[in-house]
């Protein structure tokens, strides 16, 4: 394989693209090929359907999109193996889980190559984007993984589902997962895991792309009880100081040189995060420890995804969860960053073809 990327596990036998036979594997590589081109000429945040709004076991309310299978996708053999398995059997539904201090756009390149071909869901998590602002006491990951089960109740009531999260999104679905162990291998058919832990986290790597460069080394070295009480200062430190975050954006989002406008559309998004989100969630990365739990993911295809140049969810985290989840891929996106879902979209949605495929197969056999 290309040193850009490199798979390692055993999910492409039995439940990988053999299990659908040849006719998948053309699929795949139909896939693949808008994969790559998909996005492109596309402008960040300019994907959207109709909102839904899902509330919260605590009254919130998030903001959700689903992308439907068109009319023009329906005859195309994509959208036949979707809808295999038992009569009446709605088709897979991908939902998509962002992550910390982002929105759901951030999903631009996977929502473009995926758009009419698969049903997909896309929501902001609770005070990020559009979704309403939730009081600290709830801005957990575990709150994270009970809205995650009732976005699905609520927009999946029926069908298959791979659950597919980034950062922080990838630790709402292990939070899931601990919490409604008995879904895995029923409601959920498969998960991507990409740019994330369960545990072990160093939660000043995620705190140094959030904060003016003046602020970075103090905050960082443990100063955290201050967050919440200079949260409004930091907000105009960040911006005023528009040119110094872009610098850190680059740095800590990606691993090689990108385009300046996946920059610029990444700083938007942390940008547009109040500092006091960033206060609200920070205690909560740090006493993350979930791995125990990760193990009921091998009932479904997984696939864990990273880049080698990750700064702030390094390679060790993934590597660590593909060894705790049996059967597991690995997908190692070399000089990639956090943002490896932009970065290296084509090998990101690449594997995730493979996934989708593979949770389908699984699906149609039960």
């Amino acid at each position: 394989m290309s040193r850009r990327g490199r798979v390692v596990g055993s999910l492409a036998g039995a439940l990988g693209v053999a299990a659908v036979g040849t006719a998948a594997v053309g699929i795949l590589r139909q896939q693949r090929a808008i994969s790559r081109r998909a996005g492109e000429d596309i402008p960040f945040g300019s994907l959207r359907s109709a909102p839904v709004t899902v509330v919260t076991d605590d009254g919130l309310p998030l903001h959700v999109e689903v992308d439907e299978v068109t009319p023009q996708a329906a005859g195309g053999p994509v959208e036949r193996l979707l809808r295999r398995g038992k009569d009446g059997t709605p088709p897979v539904t991908v939902v998509f889980v962002h992550g910390f201090c982002l929105n759901l756009d951030c999903w631009h390149f996977q929502r473009a190559a995926y758009r009419g071909l698969v049903r997909s869901v896309y929501y902001d998590q609770r005070s990020h984007g559009r979704s309403g602002d939730s009081d600290r006491a709830h801005s957990t990951i575990d709150q994270l993984g009970r809205d995650l089960r009732r976005v699905l109740d609520e927009v999946v009531p029926d069908g298959p589902v791979v659950l597919v999260g980034h950062s922080m999104g990838g630790m709402s679905i292990v939070a899931f997962a601990e919490q409604y162990p008995d879904q895995i291998g029923d409601r959920v058919v498969g998960v991507g895991l990409i740019s994330t832990t369960a545990g072990g986290l160093d939660p000043s790597r995620i705190l140094l792309p959030m904060l003016p460069a003046r602020l970075a080394g103090p905050l960082a070295s443990g100063a955290v009880r201050t967050l919440h009480l200079g949260h409004r200062a930091i907000d105009s430190l960040r911006r005023v100081g528009g040119a110094v975050a872009t610098v850190a954006t680059d740095r800590f989002a990606f691993g090689s040189d990108v385009p300046r406008g996946y920059v610029e559309f990444v700083d938007e998004m942390l940008a547009a995060t109040p500092f006091e989100v960033v206060a609200d969630f920070f205690p909560h990365f740090a006493s993350l420890d979930k791995f125990d739990h990760v193990e009921a993911l091998g009932r479904v295809p997984t696939s864990v995804i990273c880049g080698t140049a990750d700064r702030l969810t390094s390679i060790g985290h993934s590597r660590k969860l593909q060894s705790r989840i049996p059967g597991s891929r690995l997908l190692e996106c070399e000089d990639a960053g956090h943002m490896v879902i932009m970065e290296r979209h084509e090998l990101v949605n690449a594997e995730l073809d493979q996934l989708v495929t593979a949770a389908t197969a699984r699906a149609a056999a039960r």
